[in-house]
C-alpha cells in the first residue's frame, strides 16, 4: 500500500470530498468540504481523485516525542521534574533529640524532599535493571518484592509531593 502525501484529494463515500492535512502511523487526516476534520484509517476504503507525491511523515512529532519520553523514563537514570507541595516550598525540617541538651538540627525540606525523590530514582533504576537482567523469573520476583516493600515504607513521605501521581506507591491490597 503506498501511502498518500499531504494536499492529496479524496472522494469518501460517507465524508465526500477532502483533502489529506496530516498522515500518522495509523490514520490520514483530512479536511472535508462538507463534513469538517476527520481521521480515517490508512487502508479505509475511498477514492483518490489527485495523489500528492509529498514525502510522508508516517509519525506524528508528538508520537515521537510521546514515545522518547517512554523510552528515557524507563531505561535511564534521567529524572523527571517533580514539585514539592506549595505549602511546604521555603519550610525546614526540625529533628529534635530527645535529650533536650542536644541541639537540634535543621534541614531546608527541600533538600529533604530531593534527597527523598534521589531515592524512588535510583529504586526505579533498580526496578528497570533486574528486569531486564538474566536473573530467573523467581528471582526477579523476589528483589521486587523488595522494591515494592521500600515503596511502601516511603509512602509516609507523600504528604511532601504536589501531584499525587508521583506519590510513592507500596503493595496494594486485592
Amino acid at each position: 500500500m503506498k501511502l498518500l502525501g499531504i494536499g492529496s484529494r479524496i472522494n469518501h463515500s460517507e465524508y465526500g470530498k477532502g483533502v489529506v492535512t496530516n498522515v500518522t502511523s495509523k490514520h490520514y487526516w483530512v479536511t472535508f468540504i462538507d463534513n469538517g476534520l476527520e481521521t480515517i484509517d490508512l487502508d479505509a476504503a475511498f477514492e483518490v481523485i489527485e495523489a500528492a507525491e509529498d514525502e510522508v511523515d508516517t509519525i506524528s512529532f508528538y508520537e515521537v516525542e510521546r514515545s522518547l519520553k517512554s523510552i528515557l523514563k524507563n531505561w535511564s537514570d534521567v529524572s523527571e521534574v517533580v514539585s514539592i507541595a506549595d505549602k511546604w516550598k521555603g519550610g525546614k525540617l526540625i529533628m529534635e533529640p530527645g535529650d533536650s541538651n542536644l541541639k537540634p538540627n535543621e534541614l531546608p525540606i527541600d533538600t529533604f524532599f530531593r534527597k527523598i525523590t534521589m531515592v524512588r530514582d535510583r529504586l526505579r533504576v533498580m526496578e528497570q535493571k533486574i528486569n531486564s537482567s538474566n536473573l530467573e523469573e523467581q528471582e526477579k520476583i523476589d528483589l521486587q518484592q523488595y522494591i515494592t516493600r521500600s515503596y511502601g515504607s516511603l509512602t509516609s513521605f507523600n504528604v511532601l509531593f504536589k501531584l499525587k501521581s508521583q506519590q510513592f506507591v507500596g503493595q496494594r491490597s486485592k
